[in-house]
């Protein structure tokens, strides 16, 4: 799970949020802090995202995702396509 925004918090009264595949994030730390892309996958093995445009340049020259922890994110938009997920954060009632 990852912290909400300011904006999200407010609006759903909640703290942090399971990540998903299709949620809008923004990296607070690391060497992409500032960076916001999308979710592109979750690795539930080691327990890291993979986001939109956070790329790594091999010694090879080929570009490979780089993997990051939930906790050094910040969730910005949420991906509400799931209406389970919808009705457990109560949209903001």
């Amino acid at each position: 799970s990852a912290p909400l925004s300011p904006e999200l918090r407010g609006k759903y009264n909640v703290r942090g949020v399971r990540v998903v595949k299709g949620d809008t994030v923004k990296v607070l730390r690391g060497d992409f802090a500032g960076e916001e892309g999308v979710v592109d996958g979750v690795d539930m093995k080691r327990c890291r995202l993979i986001v939109h445009g956070v790329m790594v340049i091999k010694a090879d020259g080929t570009e490979v995702p780089r993997l990051i922890d939930p906790s050094n994110v910040q969730v910005t938009k949420l991906n509400l396509k799931d209406r389970l997920r919808e009705e457990r954060l109560g949209g903001g009632e």
